[in-house]
């Protein structure tokens, strides 16, 4: 026996979360009743478990790279009409939802699956999965700016943790470099907002990392499966990681 959650985030209905966020709705029946609270345990095999309506089957398992480009949103659907990532994987015909997300103004690596267990391993605070990204600014920033970075800064809703912080690039013909940082954070429009509260204008941002994984031969709008071994190494990466920080 599972909990419903756990069993529609392992269809592919939607993430734990948002899973959980559907019962207490009263969108989901199991065995023809309605269920509109958490905690009640099925067993998937035997229940018969439908999601308005509609009756849930086990999907294969599927982890895909995709390189998002700017100008897209990170979600299945957009109530302004606007592109979102799955508009680029119609050749996927499992229902995939984004491992967190980048706003729409940030391009580069977005995990996608139909695993929610997965992606809520890989989106927890406490698992620390870093994130890399090259961050196009005007002028080239000093080096006690980007010291401030690696110390945390403070933001709306808390201060960040300490960054690894350092200069990519430096183009004088158009005033502009290129700095990478890395966070383990999911802060909302993190490193966007770290850099504006240093008053270092950003032109660029792009996501060039995520745990192991980069975007090698994946060209913007293109994406890839993840091998079975990649998978198990980022499931085996935030466990540790999470390990450590209990340690520590």
């Amino acid at each position: 026996m599972e909990r419903l959650q756990k069993v529609l985030a392992n269809a592919g209905i939607a993430s734990r979360r948002k899973s959980e966020e559907i019962i207490l709705a009263g969108r989901v029946e199991v065995n023809e009743k309605i269920v509109n609270t958490l905690g009640v345990k099925v067993d998937p095999e035997q229940d018969i478990i439908k999601v308005d309506g509609r009756l849930i089957r086990s999907e294969s398992k599927i982890y895909v790279l995709f390189h998002k480009p700017k100008g897209v949103i990170s979600s299945v659907k957009d109530p302004e009409g606007r592109q979102v990532v799955t508009d680029y994987l119609k050749k996927i015909k499992q229902r995939v939802y984004p491992v967190g997300r980048l706003d729409y103004d940030t391009e580069g690596l977005l995990l996608l699956t139909n695993d929610g267990e997965f992606s809520n391993l890989m989106t927890h605070p406490k698992h620390h999965i870093d994130k890399t990204y090259f961050v196009t600014v005007k002028g080239v920033p000093h080096g006690s700016q980007l010291d401030r970075l690696k110390e945390g800064i403070e933001l709306e809703d808390g201060k960040t943790s300490p960054a690894e912080v350092e200069y990519h690039d430096v183009n004088p013909d158009k005033n502009e470099s290129i700095i990478s940082i890395t966070i383990h954070e999911g802060k909302n429009r993190q490193v966007r907002r770290m850099f504006e509260a240093l008053s270092i204008q950003v032109k660029r941002l792009r996501r060039v990392q995520f745990g192991f994984l980069n975007l090698q031969r994946v060209s913007r709008g293109k994406f890839r499966y993840l091998q079975p071994n990649e998978v198990k190494e980022l499931k085996d990466l935030a466990l540790r990681t999470h390990k450590i920080q209990k340690n520590d």
